[in-house]
């Protein structure tokens, strides 16, 4: 029993150690992360915004879309609410051959007046060809450039910078928010600009789940060393990609990794390689992200990617899921026992709840941080021992699907 004790009490504080090494981690790389604003600002680690492009810029948003028609009509309500400062633009809804009825809602409020079209215009993709491989969002991206290579821009006058946007349908942005990418992009030089948005949590699932794979993206893919043109590390957010569009076509685009289902990470890769600027903000302050409406789509979303994000490395996957549910599982399964050996040996319980509630404490520490940081409820941090058990079990599984292509799909589509 004296053994088994001293394990837990070395477990323990190992995990309460973890936890602080996270906080200050997170703290040191994020925490001093360039952000875009609405306006200009000038501290050093400071936002990086601007109000409105200069120079002529031409923007072309494309939305991929499948199985959206629950939440695509927020996301082009938002879009088309944007303040542009004058950027000419058009806005593409890239329909991937969904059947619960996302274009046919699209198309009855432009033909209501609702929707203005231009600049709104529904394409329909259609099937994918089946003689190719495509995963994910490739395939209605790429037929979205393809439309638009057809279609010039309507500008008179000297040809402007063109900038292709992808948004997520699950994206709402801010008004400010495509006028101060495009001109950050153009004042930086950058051949691809990406915003990490502010995620919003809606159910119970994202709540346990959410915050901890935050805290894990933000010290996994530093924002220092994405933007260092010196550094491999190449990091991208998916749900809002601003490419110059000359580079865009200079890597292939989405066409040329039809296959990737982690297409961000691929095209920021591309861009790295290329010798071409990446540049990765934080835009907490312009764009929120709502990933996941129940536990289903979370458990097929994350065992969908977890396994990949970590390069197929099974290891690291497992070692991943094993640090998560020790620090944040453990702490309170800790607490738990210190309370029945309170019951048992009144004498021995006090050196179990040490490191048991310094493990919860900086628990707290890190959603309050979250919070300052990132706009972030404290909602269920209580339930961190949940989200812990989740991504234990996450882990496994997601090497199980990505290794064997069983139960590997994203919406009911299978990715095998």
């Amino acid at each position: 029993m004296a053994i088994t004790i001293q394990l837990l009490l070395v477990a323990g504080w190992l995990a309460a150690f973890g936890l602080l090494v996270l906080l200050l981690a997170l703290e040191l790389t994020m925490g001093r992360a360039p952000r875009l604003g609405a306006t200009e600002t000038s501290p050093a680690g400071a936002s990086t915004g601007a109000a409105e492009a200069s120079g002529r810029d031409f923007l072309s948003v494309i939305v991929p879309a499948y199985n959206e028609a629950s939440r695509i009509e927020s996301c082009v309500g938002a879009l088309l609410a944007s303040e542009l400062q004058g950027l000419g633009w058009r806005l593409i809804v890239a329909v991937d051959d969904s059947s619960d009825g996302t274009a046919e809602g699209l198309e009855a409020l432009i033909e209501a007046g609702t929707f203005p079209s231009p600049p709104l215009q529904v394409l329909r993709c259609g099937p994918r060809p089946v003689s190719e491989r495509w995963s994910g969002k490739n395939w209605p991206c790429s037929e979205a450039v393809r439309l638009l290579s057809q279609h010039p821009t309507p500008e008179a006058g000297p040809p402007p910078t063109e900038w292709l946007l992808f948004v997520d349908a699950d994206v709402t942005v801010a008004p400010a928010a495509l006028a101060s990418a495009v001109a950050e992009a153009r004042r930086s030089g950058a051949d691809l600009l990406t915003l990490a948005p502010r995620i919003r949590c809606g159910c119970l699932a994202e709540w346990v789940v959410q915050p901890i794979v935050v805290a894990l993206l933000g010290l996994g893919f530093p924002i220092a060393r994405a933007n260092d043109p010196g550094d491999p590390t190449a990091f991208a957010a998916g749900p809002f990609m601003l490419f110059r569009r000359s580079s865009y076509e200079a890597i292939g685009g989405h066409r040329a990794l039809a296959a990737e289902v982690v297409e961000d990470l691929a095209l920021a890769r591309a861009i790295k390689e290329r010798g071409l600027t990446l540049r990765y903000l934080l835009g907490v302050d312009l764009l929120e992200l709502r990933m996941y409406p129940d536990f289903s789509a979370l458990w097929e979303g994350w065992t969908k990617n977890w396994h990949l994000g970590l390069n197929r490395n099974p290891l690291l996957t497992l070692a991943s899921g094993g640090v998560v549910l020790s620090q944040f599982s453990g702490p309170w399964l800790l607490l738990l026992l210190a309370g029945l050996q309170a019951i048992r040996q009144p004498l021995a319980w006090p050196s179990l709840l040490s490191p048991a509630l310094a493990g919860v404490g900086l628990q707290l520490a890190l959603r309050l941080w979250s919070r300052w940081r990132f706009r972030l409820d404290l909602r269920y941090w209580w339930l961190s021992w949940l989200g812990g058990l989740v991504i234990g079990a996450i882990a496994p599984v997601s090497i199980w699907k990505v290794s064997t292509g069983q139960g590997w799909t994203w919406r009911g589509r299978s990715l095998a």
